[in-house]
Parts: structure tokens; sequence; C-alpha cells
């Protein structure tokens, strides 16, 4: 795993929902060796251990990183005070990302919470072949639908209250796509009980899944058991890192 650390420079800032933040980051070597599903493990003022972000956006012709946060303790809390111009301390990029399918034809990419922002890079690259189901509380705290909207793929959009998109959970929409056939793969990221329906549901239907686990983190670097979580592979029960063998894995080795 590469990976470097630094300081860099946020060149852009923005208030994209109630207490989430995005922020641009000029920082080309991690931007080169960046891929979709990764994340960057960053340093709060005061606080000994980093807070772990998936990265929202890569650009790599132009160096910069891009990440969706929510406020969601003291250390976030401190990280959203940086500003434009300021330094923010990173270790990255870390973690095992998502398989991409350059033949694919059609893909699903689904997004719950803050669990979103990981799905904007894949539907970067996978544009008009993609489907991408988001999934919120309420209208209030949806983001990102442009900016899927700008990458071609079709939008879908949920929420628990009915108060924009569809009224119900995101798994509705992927099982009439299901049943229409032709799915190549799924990707998904947001809560537990989320990630285990559209597993199930993708097992059903024989569809490749690939699921991004949301996980408290320490070291980010596979050094501590603070991530560990309980898959299989090859009929054999083990204990893996959501920071170092994830935190992007096949849907079928993850024991929910």
């Amino acid at each position: 795993m590469k990976y470097t650390q630094g300081k860099y420079i946020i060149t852009r800032k923005t208030a994209i929902a109630k207490e989430i933040y995005s922020f641009t980051i000029q920082c080309p070597e991690v931007a080169e060796a960046a891929q979709p599903g990764q994340f960057v493990h960053i340093r709060a003022n005061g606080f000994t251990l980093r807070r772990p972000i998936s990265i929202c956006g890569i650009d790599k012709e132009k160096g910069t990183l891009r990440i969706v946060f929510e406020i969601r303790g003291e250390g976030t809390a401190e990280i959203a005070k940086l500003n434009e111009g300021d330094l923010i301390d990173m270790l990255a990029p870390l973690g095992h990302g998502f398989t991409l399918m350059p033949e694919a034809k059609k893909v699903v990419l689904i997004g719950g919470g803050i669990g979103t922002p990981p799905m904007l890079p894949l539907a970067e690259y996978y544009g008009g072949r993609a489907t991408v189901i988001s999934g919120f509380r309420n209208a209030s705290a949806m983001i990102l639908q442009e900016d899927f909207k700008k990458t071609g793929a079709e939008t879908v959009l949920c929420t628990d209250d009915g108060s924009a998109g569809i009224h119900g959970f995101v798994t509705e929409p992927l099982k009439e796509l299901a049943a229409k056939g032709g799915i190549d793969a799924v990707y998904a990221c947001g809560p537990m009980p989320m990630l285990k329906n559209i597993a199930a549901i993708c097992k059903e239907n024989g569809i490749y899944c690939e699921i991004s686990l949301e996980e408290r983190m320490a070291c980010g670097i596979g050094a501590c058991l603070g991530c560990a979580c309980r898959t299989v592979r090859n009929d054999e029960e083990y204990f893996a890192h959501v920071c170092k063998d994830g935190p992007v894995f096949k849907a079928e080795e993850v024991l929910f």
C-alpha cells in the first residue's frame, strides 16, 4: 500500500448541507496514486487519533483530491474549522478500493447518507453506464445530486420521509433493477443494515457486489486491531482490518 504523510493546501471549502463540508485539497502525489474507494486519514488539531474520510473526488491532472465529511464529533468539528489556504495534515491514500471494470456495460452505485461521497469517483469513471441510487433521511440531508448528474449517470433519489424523490429505502429501486437483469456489478457504501440488505439482494440475483464498510479507526494502516471485522474466505472465517484489507470488500466475504 503506497501512501504518504504530509501537509497540503485546502484550495476550496464549501458547506453543502447542515454540518457537511466539502474540501478540495492540492496534493499531486496523493491524487496520482489514489483510487476510487480509498480514504484519507486526517489529523485534527488537539487530537491524537486521526479521522478517516472517504475520497469523494480524484483529479489527477489538477493534482487534487476532494473529500466530503459530516461533523460527527469533536475531531471532525475541529477539521471543519479549517479554511481555504490552510494546511491539512493527511496520511493518504489508504485502504483497498473498488474493483474497476472497463468492460462493464451496466453498474449500480448505492450510497446511504454520508456513504454517498465514495460513489462519485465511480460515477465519473462509469458515466452513462451507471445508475446511482442515493438514500438520505430527508431532503435537508441530501448531497451531491447535481455532481452525479454531471457525470452522465442515471440518478435515483430516496428519502426516508418522502420529502424528496422516492419515499423509501435504496433497496426498492435496486430490487426493480435486479429484476430487469443485465447488471454487471453493484457498489455500495452506507450503514451496515443497508449493506446487509443490498448484499442479500445481489446474492439472490447472482450479481457481483462490493461494499465499503464504515468503521471507527485508530492507526489507519493495519497496525492495530481497532477496525477488525468478521469476514470469510475459502470457507474460513477470519478477522480483517477495514483500514488495510478494506474498506472495500466483496459482499460475499463479509459476515454481517
